[in-house]
């Protein structure tokens, strides 16, 4: 059935490049085409005989490779023009359309680059859509382009139910199956899902990508979840084509991976043939939807015209490998199917091939005169929006009194009624009424149910709220945020837990990657609110190491829209926490809330007994307005100490013996927030006093301590004198080696002292 280019390559071809090759081969294979063809089938007819595919869908799917495979020519020619910006394509994997034909527009869609043909298909399930002028736009980065806004080339749509991915490994697989877990969790607690109850979530990936170790831990959490019965209706698409850029999956590799895994249902269809590979994309995606199992659909595809426009094949591989992939063209059976059952002719072939050409260059003629970005605040304008008004409104709407009632247990039991409390205490109320504020609230992670966690910050929430709202996770960070962000896609606000910030590191891609680019790269038309919990930072008084005492802040710094609150003592924590909420709730964002761990427990200041580090519970209707700081002896001018976390008892002691010492008046600054810095705050403190400190329990190479400093130089107060109190350069020992590398209380007065002298 399959053309063959001749070798050597005639003289007609050359000097054409593999895009132009594929475009002539296509052409002649129509116009060479000697079979018999059977009498042309009616639109509700099988288009060959045993098809689970009639003729109208067919023609449907046809039309929708042709207009993926042109998007891909008119980029890799007007690319060298700078009038389109991006050329990784979809050519072999047209067949991709059949998962989109086979699906809803309402099944939430997780896409891989190569997605041309799926979403050609899908923009038919909505009337008035146009698939060409949309991914022109995108291709041509145009500020009117519908999925980012021009910020990127990405498949993605609102209406459509497509959440835009990048040049996704395989990073995107944890949240599908978050997603997936999410639409299951909505039913069951009756909060209102945006999608269908019986939606499914659908995720491709390349071969190559499914040895990622991101892909890998999101095979394994849908297999652990389906081993345990539990509804994870997840469909995962491998596009098998056999290369991953330039590196060959070895054949049969994927087949032999995934056929016997268990508790993951392993399904596959030939991607280039319509007429035999629906049938199979049919059963997988019915299986999916009736057993709302985790379902494997290994679809066989090719791949044409190199990884990229940049990727010149010719260099590294023969070219009879070349000849032989390119006569693999999931659109020479395309047409040879068209062309057997009758369904066109071959003119009618080569017209529509040839309109669907023109449509795509006039299309991305049109979208080259479109408005770009053109400044910084059109760039950022989706990243980190900020309502301010509405969000203090949201943090401080109290929750019912009844259900705050039922949450405590009794109104004498109200937090507010009870003498002062440690941090951890304060966190596990606040928390408590979260819960009783927004019955979407979910918060998961490793060991917060029955035993409420490590250090029993969560305790009681599970038999308060019960196993719905609060439940423990398997042991994988990456999946945790993963379920995060498809609890968030599913209208529902999660408040995962990562059990200490050392944990955070394997995982933050997530974050980084992921949760916080998706406002950026949808133009605000998607969000994933959640307020991400982690226990860390040092002090445990020299026990657990570097993975009980890690203080990498700057991991968290580095990523954009994030917001990142730190409480030093309870009240703080309590009214933080309704703030990182309410942000996530008003603006969708996401933020984390880093609670430091020796201060959990701590009840004490200056002296033992003395309870000056325990706090009365805020009433529920008090927060804070984020970038707002706490200052201690507000009216002191000698000198000025920023620091933040377990570095606020410790300036506050040493704040005195510095008063003792030198007569200074100190005024000390507990930050609170680390991301956004509060810039003018900084500036206005460091600016009504002689001498500033910094204390940050960060490494010196990499914590807060830059950026307060970077923002008292920038308001013109680096002349002033500074110094600053910081961790090693080096990860954290055992036992009493540890406060040879954090700071201690003696080091804060030492760099006084050396300010005084």
């Amino acid at each position: 059935m399959f053309a063959t280019v001749p070798n050597p390559i005639p003289a007609r071809m050359k000097g054409l490049n593999r895009a132009e090759i594929c475009d002539v081969n296509f052409q002649a294979f129509v116009r060479d085409w000697q079979g018999e063809s059977l009498p042309k089938p009616a639109p509700g007819e099988a288009i060959l005989d045993g098809s689970a595919l009639d003729a109208r869908g067919f023609r449907e799917l046809f039309e929708s490779q042709l207009i993926s495979r042109h998007l891909d020519l008119m980029a890799r020619v007007l690319r060298v023009q700078n009038k389109v910006f991006y050329t990784i394509g979809s050519s072999g994997h047209e067949g991709n359309a059949m998962v989109a034909r086979a699906t809803r527009h309402t099944d939430p869609a997780f896409l891989h680059y190569r997605s041309g043909g799926f979403m050609a298909e899908r923009f038919r399930k909505l009337p008035g859509m146009d698939p060409i002028m949309d991914s022109a736009l995108s291709f041509a980065a145009s500020a009117e382009d519908p999925a980012s806004g021009g910020r990127h080339k990405v498949w993605g749509s609102k209406p459509l139910w497509v959440l835009p991915q990048t040049s996704t490994i395989a990073s995107h697989l944890p949240k599908a199956l978050g997603t997936a877990v999410a639409i299951e969790a909505g039913k069951r607690l009756g909060v209102g899902l945006p999608i269908p109850d019986d939606s499914i979530a659908i995720c491709s990936f390349g071969d190559a990508s499914a040895n990622h170790a991101t892909a890998q831990t999101a095979f394994n959490a849908a297999s652990w979840t389906a081993y345990q019965k539990l509804p994870a209706p997840v469909l995962y698409v491998c596009e098998d084509n056999g290369i991953g850029i330039s590196v060959k999956t070895p054949t049969g590799w994927i087949g032999e991976s995934f056929r016997n895994r268990p508790d993951l249902d392993y399904f596959f269809a030939d991607g280039l043939d319509l007429a035999s590979g629906y049938a199979d994309v049919l059963r997988a995606v019915e299986h999916c939807r009736r057993t709302r199992r985790p379902t494997f659909l290994h679809l066989r595809t090719q791949r044409i015209m190199g990884h990229a426009g940049t990727d010149f094949e010719i260099e590294w591989r023969s070219i009879e490998e070349l000849c032989a992939v390119e006569a693999g063209d999931p659109l020479l059976r395309s047409a040879a199917i068209a062309l057997e059952s009758g369904a066109m002719t071959k003119d009618e072939i080569l017209a529509l091939y040839e309109d669907t050409r023109r449509k795509c260059f006039a299309a991305a003629e049109d979208a080259d005169r479109r408005p770009r970005i053109e400044t910084l605040a059109h760039v950022m304008r989706p990243l980190a929006p900020y309502t301010p008004d509405k969000v203090m409104a949201e943090a401080t709407r109290a929750p019912s009194n009844e259900a705050r009632t039922k949450a405590f247990g009794g109104e004498d039991k109200l937090p507010e009624q009870q003498v002062p409390k440690h941090l951890a205490i304060q966190i596990n109320q606040a928390l408590h009424d979260l819960f009783a504020k927004y019955p979407e609230t979910l918060l998961f992670g490793e060991d917060v149910a029955q035993k409420g966690g490590v250090y029993t910050v969560t305790k009681g929430l599970h038999k308060a709220f019960g196993n719905k709202r609060v439940f423990n996770t398997l042991l994988d960070e990456t999946m945790i945020l993963g379920m995060a962000q498809g609890f968030a896609n599913m209208g529902m606000l999660p408040i995962p837990e990562i059990q200490y910030l050392a944990y955070l590191h394997n995982a933050i891609d997530q974050l980084r990657g992921e949760a916080c680019s998706l406002q950026f790269f949808s133009n605000d038309q998607f969000r994933n609110p959640m307020v991400v919990r982690i226990a860390g930072l040092g002090y445990q008084r020299g026990f657990g190491g570097h993975f009980h005492n890690d203080n990498s802040v700057t991991a968290l710094r580095d990523i954009p829209g994030l917001v990142v609150g730190c409480p030093s003592r309870g009240d703080d924590a309590a009214m933080m926490l309704r703030t990182l909420a309410a942000l996530a709730k008003v603006d969708g964002r996401v933020t984390a809330f880093l609670e430091p761990i020796a201060l959990y427990m701590t009840k004490d200041l200056y002296e033992a007994g003395d309870g000056q580090w325990l706090t009365e519970y805020p009433a529920p209707d008090q927060a804070l307005v984020l970038g707002e700081e706490r200052v201690y002896n507000a009216d002191a001018t000698d000198c000025v100490i920023f620091s933040f976390g377990n570095g606020m008892p410790m300036s506050l002691r040493a704040a005195r013996e510095i008063e003792r010492k030198h007569g200074w008046k100190v005024r000390v600054v507990d930050l609170r927030w680390l991301v956004p810095l509060n810039h003018a705050a900084i500036a206005k403190h460091a600016g009504e006093c002689d001498r500033i400190l910094v204390v940050d329990e960060g490494r010196f190479s990499a914590g807060i301590g830059e950026g307060v400093i970077t923002a008292i130089t920038e308001a013109g107060f680096g002349g002033k004198p500074i110094r600053r109190v910081v961790g090693a350069d080096t990860y954290t020992p055992l036992a009493g080696a540890a406060f040879l590398v954090i700071p201690k209380d003696e080091d804060i007065v030492a760099a006084a002292d050396a300010l005084a002298g």
